[in-house]
């Protein structure tokens, strides 16, 4: 599907929506969705169906992982000498690069899927590209059949990843949907972990077969323990099937004063739902954050966070250290999975811009002292060869306390609601285009600059940007709701949380639709509620 059909597509669905208008509201608008609920409840008991919901639908991270770290395992085989299926250098950045550049195309047809098919579905769909992807690698006997099979695998790669932040997104609480979300990046340093492991032992062509597995696995969880982002079923109208989703992800309800706070969501997200979606990004709301994710996005990329990914065996080739490079790239996949377990603790506890600076000097340090000893190895100067990897390690713990997860973090907290679906997507594709330039350009950057050395210091001078980019513009969104965030980049004031005294539970339904104006509707729909529980 090109780009002018995708648009006619997101087109037909705006003025799908607007054909419904004259529907019942009432199964049009939610106030106290998932996403907007406050911090009411703090015990893991609460809090486990929304965790455990989370983590299965991004469970299909893993294979995303495995996927963008195979090429890491799979180039230096392919280069051996006596390789079944031999390549040139220019040949390994195209393997390493092409899933990336479908990753846009991708995600960009995921938002409209996501629209239409609902946020799991779609990542259900993933996996037929994804294991034709694999099947085609684990077959390839030529070049082609590989760049086919990581066409498809980074095709799938999208598919599977925007449609899980933005349920992870809808369906936690704002003090927990940083945490949550990086889950995500967590399950994907495991699948590098896996690749990484797999690689140092196995053939190339035997860890296709094996990654069929974790493409269906992850399908049949969701399938099996899920429930539908109630967000989304509510914005088609399937008002009890919401109500079910809720009851599954909130076995306790949250206190009138949240209630409150909640219903300012509802203010925003009915304003933005009568706005076309081309429109929204003609807004403050919607370009600002647009601007400010490409810079972030663009330090990010050359900071070498990805470069390091994609050629990690390659890249502890050439700083020269005498330290297995395969035997290295699984402990630096192992940091990279440590590190993304502690950074969903560091997103709830700490604010997103300390976490970024913070990051960004550390990354700084190290790629300026890792290049400097790698300049010594070149030239004779020293025999500590292994100073270069463990700069490398601590480079990695430092990009996962912030610059690595944060952006992708911030690609579904920054939206609207009316252009979250689509604007998440052009941001996702952006980001992997970035990434596909950078890594792309590897090998020419190492050329041009005169070895592994200066591309480092490339890096540490990088960081050194990153961190005044989130002294000056990055916008903090710790412990914010989704409508203080959106009345932020509006430039009005941010929803006032008004106490009230205590008073009973709201049921489920109040949750999905109370308005002073719509007591009737409310009791109909409480009718239609015990009616069919009575059934």
């Amino acid at each position: 599907m090109d780009p002018l059909s995708i648009g006619s597509s997101v087109l037909s669905l705006h003025q799908r929506e607007n054909s419904e208008q004259h529907k019942d509201d009432a199964f049009r608008e939610i106030i106290a969705s998932c996403r907007s609920l406050s911090k009411y409840e703090t015990n893991i008991k609460s809090a486990l169906p929304q965790i455990l919901s989370a983590i299965v639908a991004a469970s299909f991270h893993i294979v995303i992982g495995i996927s963008l770290a195979y090429s890491a395992i799979l180039i230096p085989q392919l280069e051996q000498p006596g390789s079944d299926v031999p390549i040139t250098k220019g040949q390994s950045s195209w393997i390493a690069s092409i899933i990336v550049i479908m990753v846009p195309i991708g995600s960009l047809v995921a938002g409209v899927m996501m629209e239409f098919l609902g946020r799991l579905n779609t990542i259900k769909l993933a996996a037929v590209p994804c294991v034709a992807g694999w099947v085609a690698i684990a077959l390839a006997n030529n070049f082609t059949w590989i760049m086919v099979g990581r066409v498809l695998t980074g095709f799938a790669c999208a598919l599977g990843t925007s449609p899980a932040i933005v349920y992870i997104t809808e369906v936690a609480r704002p003090d927990m949907r940083g945490s949550l979300i990086s889950s995500g990046p967590t399950l994907a340093s495991l699948g590098m972990v896996i690749a990484y492991a797999k690689g140092a032992f196995m053939d190339w062509r035997l860890v296709s077969w094996i990654c069929i597995i974790y493409t269906i696995v992850p399908v049949l969880l969701i399938q099996l323990f899920v429930p539908e982002s109630p967000v989304w079923l509510v914005s088609k109208g399937r008002i009890e099937d919401a109500a079910r989703s809720l009851r599954f992800l909130y076995k306790k309800y949250p206190q009138p004063e949240h209630t409150v706070r909640a219903g300012s969501q509802k203010n925003v997200n009915r304003h933005g739902q009568q706005q076309s979606k081309l429109r929204g990004f003609l807004k403050p709301t919607g370009y600002k954050p647009m601007i400010i994710l490409f810079w972030f996005f663009l330090i990010q990329q050359f900071s070498g966070i990805y470069i390091t990914l994609f050629f990690a065996v390659t890249f502890i080739q050439d700083v020269g250290t005498e330290v297995n490079a395969f035997t290295a790239s699984i402990f630096v996949g192992l940091t990279r999975f440590s590190m993304s377990l502690l950074n969903a603790w560091l997103l709830k506890r700490f604010p997103r811009r300390q976490l970024v600076m913070v990051s960004t000097t550390g990354m700084a340090i190290c790629m300026f002292v890792s290049g400097l000893f790698t300049l010594w190895i070149k030239e004779g100067t020293t025999t500590l060869t292994w100073i270069p990897v463990v700069g490398l390690l601590l480079y990695v713990c430092a990009s996962m306390i912030g610059l690595l997860t944060i952006p992708w973090t911030m690609t579904a907290e920054l939206f609207p609601t009316d252009i979250r679906g689509i604007a998440h997507s052009i941001s996702y594709s952006m980001a992997n285009l970035l990434m596909f330039f950078a890594v792309q350009s590897y090998r020419t950057i190492t050329d041009l600059l005169g070895g592994a050395y200066a591309v480092q210091w490339m890096f540490a001078v990088v960081s050194v940007i990153g961190f005044f980019f989130a002294l000056f513009f990055l916008p903090e969104t710790h412990g914010k709701s989704l409508a203080e965030i959106e009345a932020f980049f509006a430039g009005k004031s941010q929803p006032q949380r008004v106490p009230t005294e205590p008073a009973a539970k709201p049921s489920v339904t109040e949750h999905l639709i109370r308005s002073p104006s719509r007591e009737a509707k409310l009791r109909e729909v409480e009718l239609m509620l015990k009616n069919k529980n009575g059934a």
